[in-house]
């Protein structure tokens, strides 16, 4: 069991790695749509008493999460990856990531924060994102950072906390040209 479990490691690890060489070689042209998974939090559901306008009553961002959207700017940096615009879900897990990692004010976009559950307002919340995407046409990238459900209603990815998918339209929907893992 142990074998098995080091050879599919060692299968996936150097896919992660091409992967993560191709989304940089994008993002070093500029011009892309970046989803980015908020960095790592501290539990895994928002409390009961959560209020979308107070940090305290929400997940946020873990000491090794602050430590991951600090990484994700640097290498942003150093990957020479310009950044035009930042949205972000309302959500402070979101915003402190994106503050965090590209050193900017964020600019709070409703339609990124975690899906409604009622079907009509979660298509409005998609079509909102998707209507943002396809009006994008600038020459360096636009990074919209937001929860798991969100990219995966999307892109039908799941990516982890801090990962980017990076994505263009494509008819209805969007085509995923890169995944970045930090």
């Amino acid at each position: 069991m142990l074998r098995l479990a080091l050879a599919l490691f060692l299968l996936i690890v150097p896919n992660l790695a091409r992967a993560t060489d191709a989304g940089w070689a994008l993002l070093r042209d500029g011009g892309h749509i970046v989803l980015l998974r908020h960095a790592f939090v501290t539990g895994t559901t928002d409390p009961a008493n959560f209020d979308i306008a107070k940090c305290p009553t929400q997940l946020n961002l873990s000491a090794r999460g602050q430590q991951q959207a600090s990484r994700i700017g640097a290498l942003f940096a150093a990957r020479a990856a310009p950044i035009e615009r930042v949205l972000s879900s309302r959500y402070c897990r979101c915003l402190d990531t994106a503050r965090i990692a590209f050193e900017t004010e964020p600019e709070p976009f409703a339609p990124l924060d975690l899906l409604k559950t009622d079907p009509a307002q979660k298509a409005a919340q998609l079509a909102a994102v998707m209507a943002e995407i396809r009006d994008y046409s600038g020459s360096v990238n636009l990074v919209l950072v937001t929860h798991l459900e969100n990219i995966l209603a999307l892109t039908g990815i799941a990516p982890r906390e801090g990962e980017a998918v990076v994505v263009a339209p494509e008819g209805d929907g969007l085509k995923v040209l890169g995944r970045v893992t930090f």
